[in-house]
């Protein structure tokens, strides 16, 4: 078993590779987005606190992300878990290494997907003018000022996490902007 963080700002990728990993892994995601979403549907009581947070239209606490994670690992993962877009700050680093720790999990790897701001935000907006001109679905936010925004809310929030991870000897970085399987391969050789 198997459990990393994956790093990085939007658009670098997690998402696929976490997809990756978890076909040829049998790793469990976990997202928050998605966490959020389903504790919301499926009517549980930690959903019905999540549903009352976003309906007041505040930010879901440290403390309700931590209990949805602590619900998904008593289900358990097969292969690992795969931790995307959590932790991210170091209060919620701190809580996470304490709730793996509580559980008698250890975090095996900090992948770090790195990547040229400026080649990201060309990427992420060519990548939505092409599925507009297919007719496809577009984020919203996926507009070079959303991007921008977003990469500087990143670097603000979550990038004193490179550093806390560093220092603890579990930052592993890959280049992000290489083909996505120089990505997986360079992924698949720090987890061994």
């Amino acid at each position: 078993m198997t459990n990393i963080i994956l790093l990085g700002p939007p658009g670098a990728g997690k998402g696929t590779q976490a997809s990756y990993l978890v076909e040829t892994r049998n790793m469990t995601q976990l997202s928050t987005g998605d966490m959020l979403r389903e504790a919301q549907a499926n009517g549980s009581e930690m959903g019905k606190k999540v549903a009352e947070v976003i309906a007041r239209g505040e930010l879901v606490t440290d403390e309700i992300v931590i209990g949805l994670i602590r619900e998904k690992i008593a289900e358990g993962a097969e292969g690992g878990f795969i931790f995307d877009g959590f932790p991210r700050t170091l209060g919620q680093a701190d809580a996470l290494a304490a709730l793996l720790a509580e559980t008698g999990l250890k975090l095996d790897a900090v992948v770090e997907l790195q990547v040229n701001d400026e080649v990201l935000v060309k990427r992420i907006v060519n990548r939505a003018e092409e599925a507009r001109a297919a007719g496809k679905p577009v984020r919203a936010d996926d507009n070079e000022v959303s991007v921008r925004i977003r990469l500087t809310e990143y670097y603000k929030k979550t990038s004193p996490l490179i550093g806390y991870y560093y220092a603890k000897g579990e930052l592993k970085s890959v280049d992000g902007l290489q083909s996505m399987e120089e990505v997986q391969a360079e992924i698949a050789e720090v987890l061994g």
